[in-house]
């Protein structure tokens, strides 16, 4: 099992630690071995972040000072939440998807009272944090740009793979050191070759119509959500934010949105191609990637 993996930084120092680090781990006895892991195998640091079930920590594998982030997540609450096979599902997926702008999952294991779950460490943390720290707190059109081009790269590549996401928001996207995409948070995914579900979940303010209404869907659910998070990237909310979720569905089946007269037209473009019914008018990730607007920011 390649349970751990490096990725190449700039600079011959940088190259020659991180080649030192991966001859290391091709050593270990789990590189491509069965290997039962276990809180022995780590030294955990400090917290970086909590969530409903648990903790996430800095941690360090001990044989190769590979550094992890560790979900740690205790089994009665998610036993009380009733959440038990939604976490086997995110697991199976996440362990799955190997991807530059996917968080991974190294491994997993668990104790008599708590799930574990090694993942990669994206330094910078959760991108909603630095989205609400800018100017205005909204990013400039130049960095949005980039940013959604490579959320739109890692869904894709999940569409690819007969994932679908069907959360996509700030919260649940990481940044790295040297400030690049990691889609994380597959909690509400579904695997299915179908391509087809009815399941209403994600977050009130990016559920597209078709879920508001009850109706079949399928991947392209996904677009929807990036149309919404490129708004909200470049206004600083999300577009059919309301009072009450009543009046939030009225404005999602509506299209109820209003552009800001900062937006350029560019970057108008490229949402209201995003947010459309029916779902199979919507631009596809590929053609996001390659959208005028986003190819011009980026130059």
């Amino acid at each position: 099992m390649d349970v751990f993996e490096t990725i190449g930084n700039d600079g011959d120092y940088a190259h020659s630690v991180t080649l030192m680090k991966t001859i290391k781990m091709m050593q270990h006895p789990a590189y491509e071995n069965p290997y039962e892991w276990s809180t022995s195998d780590f030294d955990v640091g400090r917290p970086l972040g909590r969530g409903k079930f648990g903790r996430v920590y800095l941690s360090r594998e001990r044989e190769t000072g590979f550094m992890v982030a560790m979900k740690v997540m205790f089994k009665s609450q998610l036993t009380k939440w009733n959440v038990e096979k939604q976490l086997l599902r995110e697991i199976e997926i996440q362990s799955r998807l190997k991807h530059k702008h996917i968080l991974r999952l190294y491994t997993w294991f668990h104790d008599d009272r708590r799930i574990y779950l090694a993942l990669e460490l994206a330094a910078q943390g959760e991108l909603y944090k630095h989205l609400k720290a800018s100017p205005k707190g909204r990013f400039d059109e130049r960095r949005s740009a980039r940013y959604i081009s490579q959320v739109a790269d890692a869904l894709n590549y999940c569409h690819a793979n007969n994932v679908i996401h069907r959360d996509l928001k700030p919260e649940n996207i990481l940044l790295t050191d040297d400030d690049n995409i990691k889609l994380a948070d597959f909690g509400w995914s579904a695997h299915t070759k179908s391509n087809k579900r009815k399941t209403m979940c994600g977050t009130l303010d990016y559920l597209p119509p078709e879920m508001v209404d009850g109706k079949q869907y399928d991947d392209s659910v996904d677009q929807w959500c990036l149309g919404i998070l490129c708004y909200e990237f470049l206004v600083g909310n999300p577009p059919f934010e309301s009072q009450n979720t009543q009046n939030t569905y009225e404005k999602i089946r509506r299209i109820d949105i209003v552009y800001p007269r900062h937006l350029s037209q560019g970057a108008i473009n490229l949402i209201s191609k995003l947010l459309r019914i029916p779902s199979s008018a919507r631009i596809t990730l590929r053609n996001v990637m390659n959208h005028p607007w986003v190819l011009q920011m980026q130059k």
